[in-house]
């Protein structure tokens, strides 16, 4: 959950006020002269002339209102304790995506951004990923490659299901990833060398250094490890992008080959677009769309018995 807090004019408050007032909420803060409960953001209005947004939904709606600069907007995150001036370092980062999705392969990326070229990365439009829908990712992804230094890896499903039934976790495939996506890169940039690196934490760091303790090579020269680190520097949310759209890229040409339009997530649509290609291309060929130790196999399985009858 992130805080977002803007200082405004009275004219604004008095906007901000009326704008949420068929959101507004009692509240007891002494210092609050005015709240709004949104599905995903809590809008507080105090007498000091500030506005914080609290939620998952606050750099929404703070956009409303204002451009929040960094020492404005503080992210609840558990990891290390970054430096001071952290944003404006060459760093670094890495993410990954399509670890919850039952179709398409889990992607991995690493991206460096050096301290001069951070506002180049925001002029480009790098936010945190998760604020930005996926054309509007398809459209930055470009210019994102041909401007950074990075890496991707893309896990296809054959060979994660392979991995995964000899009882590698998804905490051990990721590390595995995560290392040799930054050890692509730091190899491409040498002899320059980031202040730090930065790792979307998946798992603490004892565990992450665990999982990949059989490596012949093991990054770990000032790295840093937190949650929710795509809106801690640009350089993971620049990662965070590319990842997602070479797993976009993957899921196109998925559908292309099955003939199927197929869902992210995990839900019951999912289910429903599995049971379909088992019916029109049988559950051999489902395995290797998929990760097939999900509990949406079984219930593609049984939908498509059903249709059968």
């Amino acid at each position: 959950m992130s805080n977002t807090v803007l200082k405004l004019t009275e004219e604004h408050l008095l906007q901000v006020i009326s704008h949420y007032q068929k959101n507004k909420i009692q509240t007891k803060n002494p210092y609050a002269r005015f709240s709004a409960k949104l599905t995903d953001t809590v809008v507080t209005v105090y007498t000091s002339g500030k506005v914080m947004f609290q939620g998952n939904g606050a750099d929404r709606e703070a956009a409303k209102w204002g451009v929040v600069s960094a020492t404005e907007k503080t992210i609840a995150t558990k990891g290390d304790k970054l430096p001071d001036g952290f944003t404006k370092l060459s760093v670094l980062g890495s993410d990954e995506t399509g670890t919850g999705d039952f179709f398409g392969p889990i992607t991995v990326a690493a991206c460096y951004v050096p301290a001069d070229k951070v506002e180049l990365a925001r002029e480009l439009g790098v936010k945190d990923s998760k604020q930005l829908t996926d054309d509007w990712m398809r459209q930055v992804a470009p210019d994102l490659r041909a401007a950074f230094a990075h890496k991707v890896l893309t896990l296809k499903n054959d060979k994660y299901n392979k991995v995964q039934g000899q009882g590698w976790s998804q905490g051990k495939i990721k590390a595995l990833l995560h290392n040799q996506a930054l050890k692509h890169v730091l190899a491409n940039i040498a002899p320059n060398k980031p202040d730090f690196i930065l790792i979307d934490q998946f798992a603490e760091r004892g565990i992450y250094y665990k999982h990949i303790k059989d490596e012949p090579e093991i990054i770990r020269e000032n790295v840093l490890f937190s949650t929710k680190a795509e809106g801690l520097h640009v350089s993971v949310a620049c990662a965070s992008i590319i990842a997602r759209v070479a797993f976009l890229e993957e899921m196109d040409r998925m559908s292309l080959e099955a003939g199927v339009t197929l869902p992210k997530g995990a839900g019951k649509i999912v289910d429903e677009s599995a049971a379909k290609i088992i019916l029109k291309h049988g559950e051999e060929y489902l395995k290797g769309l998929t990760k097939v130790h999900f509990a949406n196999t079984e219930k593609a399985k049984g939908l498509a018995e059903k249709r059968q009858r």
